[in-house]
């Protein structure tokens, strides 16, 4: 059933690949831009630290990672193959650092334990069923110390603005998708998994009993989007 789900989040992700980065941008007012570089900057690293971008997209917060951290290596997951071909392209173009993409599933890690220093997340933990299965990989491959740093859409239950943003994302933002990209139902999923996503206490608290601790969240943009910072502890202790 799981397999399922991923399979179908997908779908909808390769059919809009040629107009992904526009929509992003379009869609948000460029307010992307900062909230990625807001995520990045909490990541903290080394020169020789490895960073596991996971539902990396085309690549975006690896782009901002190693602009930060030139020094850095990153690891960029995703399990659609198409955004990782648009985001290589992107990198190899503008960066000589050290990146990889990979295709994979979040909810299993092609990694051993406790062989990455950080590890970040952009818009893609709501599209994971079920969630407590990724912070379980997460937590097993991450270096004791290390961060797990989250960017994701506010619960679209929660009145922004006086509910002009609850009607751009239940109206507005299916239709442009639907008119640029030709896929009604990409742009609709995205709205419906923003509606049906915890809201930010309950997702803190999901981190806390998967096993994280020291957890922080702040809002950017009113609250349409939350970061939240975790740790995972120098020692797990025993379930």
């Amino acid at each position: 059933m799981h397999g399922d789900h991923s399979r179908k989040v997908a779908g909808y992700f390769s059919r809009i690949v040629p107009w992904y980065d526009f929509l992003n941008h379009f869609l948000s007012l460029g307010q992307d831009f900062y909230w990625r570089r807001r995520l990045s900057s909490h990541i903290r690293l080394q020169n020789t630290s490895l960073v596991l971008d996971l539902a990396t997209g085309t690549m975006d917060v690896a782009r901002e990672i190693l602009r930060g951290n030139p020094g850095s290596k990153v690891l960029a997951l995703d399990f659609t193959r198409p955004m990782l071909v648009r985001g290589g392209k992107k990198l190899t173009r503008n960066f000589s650092g050290e990146f990889l993409g990979v295709q994979a599933d979040a909810r299993f890690l092609p990694l051993q334990d406790q062989s990455v220093d950080c590890a970040s997340m952009a818009f893609g933990i709501r599209n994971i069923v079920p969630r407590e299965q990724a912070y379980r990989e997460i937590l097993r491959v991450l270096k004791p110390g290390g961060r797990l740093c989250i960017l994701e859409f506010g619960t679209g239950r929660k009145k922004i603005w006086k509910g002009l943003y609850n009607l751009y994302l239940f109206r507005m933002l299916p239709l442009i998708g639907r008119l640029v990209s030709r896929d009604r139902e990409a742009y609709t999923y995205l709205a419906n998994t923003i509606a049906g996503f915890p809201d930010e206490e309950r997702l803190a608290m999901e981190l806390v009993q998967a096993g994280f601790y020291r957890v922080f969240y702040y809002p950017l943009s009113s609250g349409i989007v939350f970061v939240h910072v975790a740790l995972k502890p120098q020692r797990l202790c025993p379930r």
